[in-house]
């Protein structure tokens, strides 16, 4: 299969998921090293990246 950068980048730029319920959010990496962003369903702080397959 084909991969393509614009695809990629669609799909992993800037997604994040929640530690405690593992929800999906898109925001800029230094506001969440920062802690700044909030999880919309549980108000966690603690994020990880989107892991490539």
């Amino acid at each position: 299969m084909v991969k393509f950068a614009e695809a990629e980048a669609r799909r992993f730029r800037s997604i994040f998921v929640c530690r405690r319920c593992k929800t999906k959010m898109r925001a800029p990496n230094i506001k969440i090293i920062q802690h700044k962003i909030k999880c919309r369903r549980c108000s966690g702080k603690v994020f990880r990246a989107v892991k490539k397959k």
